[in-house]
C-alpha cells in the first residue's frame, strides 16, 4: 500500500476535526495502520508568537523522559583533552580541521553536532552546509559548550532540540510508535513544560494555539492543550 493510499484509510479512521484528549490522541495515532516500521511520534505546536521579532524566536533542547527510540549520531568539533573526552563519552565522529574537511567533502552521517567555543570560527566556514539542515552549533541549543562529555552524553541519551519556525510552529519527535502511551505522554509533557518555561514575555494572549501529534507517514491528530 502507497502512502497515499494508507494516510487516506487511516484518515478515514477517526474525526480530523476533533479534539483529543493527550492520551487519547496517542492511543489513535498507535492504532493507524502500520507503515512495515517503527515510525517516529512527531508533536507540532503552533505558539502565539511573533518569530520574526528576536526576543521572541525560540530555539534550545529539551530532554525526553523516555528516550527517543533513535540511535542518535554525534559529531564533535574539538581538540586535545576536549577531543578525548568526546571520544570516551561515545561521539561517533570527532575533529577539526579533518572533520570540518569530511563534512565540506559531503559526510553527513550524524544527527547533532556540537562544538567547543573555539571550535566555531573553523566551524563557521560550514555554516551553508549545516545551517539549512539546523546542525550549525549554537549555545542556545547546549551544542557550543565546553562540557562535551555531558553534552554526547544528553543528546545520545534523550535530549532533542527544538526552534520556531517562520510561522510560530515547533516540531519535536517524542518516541516511537512502539512506544507506550505513558511513556509518549511523558516526553509530550516534557515538551510543553520546556515550551511554557521559555515563554516570551512579549507574547500576549493565547500562547499555545494549536497541538498535533502524528507519525511519521499517518495524518495529524489534534490534542486539547488543557488535557496536557
Amino acid at each position: 500500500m502507497n502512502k497515499g493510499k494508507r494516510y487516506s484509510d487511516a484518515a478515514r479512521r477517526y474525526d480530523r476535526q476533533r479534539l483529543h484528549d493527550a492520551v487519547e490522541g496517542l492511543d489513535v495515532v498507535k492504532g493507524l495502520p502500520s507503515a512495515g516500521f517503527d515510525e517516529t511520534v512527531d508533536m507540532a505546536i503552533r505558539l502565539g508568537v511573533d518569530p520574526r521579532r528576536a526576543e521572541q524566536m525560540l530555539r534550545g533542547t529539551v530532554s525526553l523522559p523516555s528516550g527517543t527510540g533513535k540511535q542518535v549520531r554525534v559529531a564533535v568539533f574539538a581538540t586535545g583533552e576536549a577531543a578525548i573526552a568526546a571520544r570516551d563519552a561515545g561521539a561517533d565522529h570527532v575533529g577539526d580541521n579533518d572533520l570540518v574537511e569530511a563534512i565540506g567533502g559531503g559526510m553527513m552521517d550524524f544527527d547533532v553536532a556540537i562544538a567547543t567555543p573555539d571550535m566555531m570560527p573553523l566551524v563557521g566556514r560550514l555554516g551553508r552546509t549545516l545551517g539549512p539542515r539546523g546542525l550549525m552549533p549554537n549555545p542556545k541549543s547546549g551544542t557550543v559548550t565546553t562540557e562535551v562529555t555531558k553534552a554526547v552524553a544528553d543528546f545520545k541519551g534523550g535530549r532533542v532540540g527544538y526552534r520556531t519556525d517562520r510561522q510560530g510552529n515547533v516540531h519535536v519527535p517524542i518516541g516511537k510508535v512502539s512506544f507506550s502511551t505513558e511513556e509518549l505522554m511523558e516526553n509530550l509533557r516534557s515538551v510543553m513544560e520546556e515550551l511554557q518555561r521559555v515563554r516570551p514575555a512579549a507574547s500576549k494572549g493565547r500562547y499555545v494555539q494549536r497541538v498535533t501529534v502524528s507519525s511519521t507517514m499517518g495524518p495529524p491528530v489534534k490534542i486539547d492543550p488543557a488535557s496536557i
